[in-house]
C-alpha cells in the first residue's frame, strides 16, 4: 500500500540516498532535491503529501524554504537539523514546521514522527478550527473553547485552555518550556515557574490520578507532552 508522495530535501548525497531507499521500502513515493530553490520548484510540480526538509542547505537554509512552503500550502513539514539547540527547534515550529528531528536519528524515530504528524494533519489532531478531539474520557472543543470529562464541563481559565490547546495541536510531541512560554505569553517571558503552576492546575482538573498522569506528561528539563491515548 502506498503511503503517499514525500519530498526529501537533503544536501548530503549519501544520507539522501539511504533515506530515500528506506522510505520507499516503507511504501512512500520519494522525490529528492539537494537545493532549496529546486525543492520549491519540485513542490509546485509534485504536490507531495509530506516534506522532510534539512535546515543546512547550501543555497538557502531550510528555515527559508519552510517559510516559503507555508505561504503556498499547509503540507506537513518535518525539519531536520544537526544543531540540537532549543532555539533551532523553536524557530522550526514558529515558521510553521510540524515537527523536527535532530541528526543523527534512527529510521524508527523518523517513521514515528511521520506517523504522528500525519495523524494530526489528516484528522487525528486539533489542526482544523472547530475540531473536537476525544482522548479517553476527555473531549476538547477548539471552537467552543470547552473541555469535558465524562461529559461534565470543566472550568478552565483562559491561560489553562491556551496551554491545553497548544499541547493538543501537537499531540505526542514534546513542546519545550521556551516554546510554550512564547506561544502563550509571547517573546521575552521567561517565568517557567508560572508554566509549571498552570500545568499542575490542569492536571488536577484533567487527570484521574494527578500522581500518575495519563494525558499531560513531563519530560524533565525539557518540556511537556500531551499523549494521544489514555492508557
Amino acid at each position: 500500500m502506498t503511503e503517499g508522495t514525500l519530498l526529501l530535501v537533503e544536501d548530503d548525497p549519501q544520507l539522501c540516498q539511504v533515506l530515500a531507499t528506506q522510505l520507499e521500502q516503507k511504501g512512500w513515493k520519494v522525490h529528492t532535491e539537494s537545493y532549496g530553490s529546486a525543492a520549491l520548484e519540485a513542490f509546485a510540480r509534485w504536490s507531495p503529501d509530506l516534506v522532510l526538509l534539512d535546515i543546512g542547505l547550501e543555497d538557502m537554509d531550510g528555515f527559508q524554504v519552510c517559510r516559503a512552503l507555508r505561504r503556498m500550502s499547509n503540507v506537513p513539514i518535518i525539519l531536520v537539523t544537526a544543531a540540537d539547540t532549543t532555539q533551532s527547534k523553536i524557530t522550526a515550529l514558529e515558521l510553521g514546521g510540524d515537527d523536527y528531528l535532530t541528526k543523527p536519528f534512527y529510521l524508527g524515530e523518523l517513521l514515528a514522527r511521520i506517523k504522528a504528524v500525519l495523524r494530526r494533519t489528516r484528522g487525528g489532531g486539533m489542526s482544523a478550527p472547530g475540531k473536537c478531539l476525544t482522548l479517553g474520557e476527555l473531549t476538547i472543543s477548539l471552537a467552543q473553547r470547552e473541555v469535558r470529562r465524562k461529559g461534565t464541563l470543566l472550568k478552565l481559565t483562559k491561560t489553562e485552555f491556551d496551554i491545553l490547546q497548544e499541547l493538543a495541536m501537537h499531540l505526542d510531541e514534546v513542546l519545550t518550556y521556551d516554546f510554550l512560554l512564547r506561544a502563550i505569553w509571547g517573546s521575552g517571558h521567561e517565568d517557567v515557574r508560572a508554566l509549571h503552576v498552570h500545568i499542575s492546575n490542569l492536571r488536577r482538573k484533567l487527570e484521574p490520578d494527578v500522581l500518575a498522569p495519563h494525558f499531560l506528561t513531563t519530560v524533565p528539563g525539557v518540556g511537556y507532552r500531551m499523549r494521544s491515548f489514555s492508557n
